[in-house]
């Protein structure tokens, strides 16, 4: 039963990430709306598939918590603008094709987490996992030399995550309450921009059946992976899942490459090797840190019986 629940977990948690590299091919075939309308129906679609979501779970009251802790929602503001922000750069970058751009960013995200960790929450950071970092500053600083240039898209996209999980650790709000709450903070500016600001794509009377429906996929691109991870999240550990998050990228990086056709310069080739090479040995660390705490575990609960006698 318990190797059951383990595998619908894995699963889980391939089915999110899959989701989630699939997403740019969405965003392409709206590729003619601005990326702020996108973004506005982003958040319009999703403020209503999630409220509708933490209804049908019973999670109403943890909404109505947070609602009542004004510290809450001053992180939850930030942390809602920091997301809208990367949503805007992640749909700017796709259909201005640079999915290479956004496919680095989210390679770099889980090693720009451990060096936060170590910066902000002072969590020691193990040696293959200092090496790791490294490499992809490396690779970054590669980019740099080569062209003259910051890769300010991959290195916003990978911030802006980075610092908005960060954030997040410090909010007792589970995942979709918090979501909801982040995209209702930004609902009144996402209207506002649509009764002052949008253009003629985002007059749904105007549109086409076809236009109008997807735009309000919006919302199920954004909730169904989500909805998917934190399934996961509950059947297996949270170390676990961290090591399908390379899924995403590795599907964006492809498509990109053999279905959009982005040139890939040998000089940023380069770049992706050492964030890959890091990627491997930050990888392994972790299984191997995974590996000893499980004997450790094991090994106190083989003693406890005989301390007990």
């Amino acid at each position: 039963m318990q190797d059951n629940h383990a595998k619908a977990g894995v699963l889980l948690a391939i089915a999110a990430y899959t989701l989630w590299g699939f997403a740019p091919m969405y965003f392409k075939l709206l590729q003619g709306v601005p990326a702020t309308e996108i973004l506005m129906h982003r958040i319009l679609w999703s403020s209503l598939i999630l409220g509708a979501l933490v209804l049908a779970l019973g999670q109403w009251h943890k909404v109505m918590h947070a609602l009542r802790n004004p510290k809450v929602l001053k992180i939850l503001l930030i942390t809602g603008v920091l997301l809208g922000g990367n949503w805007l750069l992640f749909i700017w970058a796709i259909n201005s094709n640079q999915m290479l751009e956004a496919s680095l960013g989210y390679y770099i995200n889980p090693l720009l987490n451990v060096f936060l960790g170590r910066v902000f929450l002072a969590e020691k950071l193990r040696r293959l996992q200092q090496l790791a970092v490294g490499l992809a500053l490396v690779g970054v600083g590669i980019v740099v030399i080569s062209y003259g240039e910051v890769p300010w898209v991959a290195l916003g996209l990978a911030g802006s995550f980075g610092v908005y999980g960060l954030m997040r650790k410090q909010v007792a709000v589970d995942s979709f309450p918090g979501l909801l709450l982040e995209t209702l903070l930004m609902l009144p500016f996402a209207i506002g921009y649509w009764v002052w600001l949008a253009g003629p794509d985002s007059n749904m009377l105007a549109n086409d059946t076809a236009l109008n429906v997807t735009l309000i996929c919006a919302g199920i691109v954004t909730t169904a992976p989500l909805l998917c991870f934190t399934a996961a999240a509950k059947r297996i550990m949270y170390s676990t899942l961290g090591f399908f998050q390379y899924i995403g990228p590795s599907i964006m990086f492809v498509l990109a490459v053999f279905l959009y056709d982005e040139p890939l310069q040998s000089d940023r080739l380069v770049t992706f090797l050492f964030v890959w090479t890091a990627l491997a040995l930050f990888s392994f660390d972790s299984y191997r840190f995974y590996r000893k705490t499980k004997k450790q575990q094991r090994e106190i609960l083989s003693r406890q019986p005989n301390e007990g006698v």
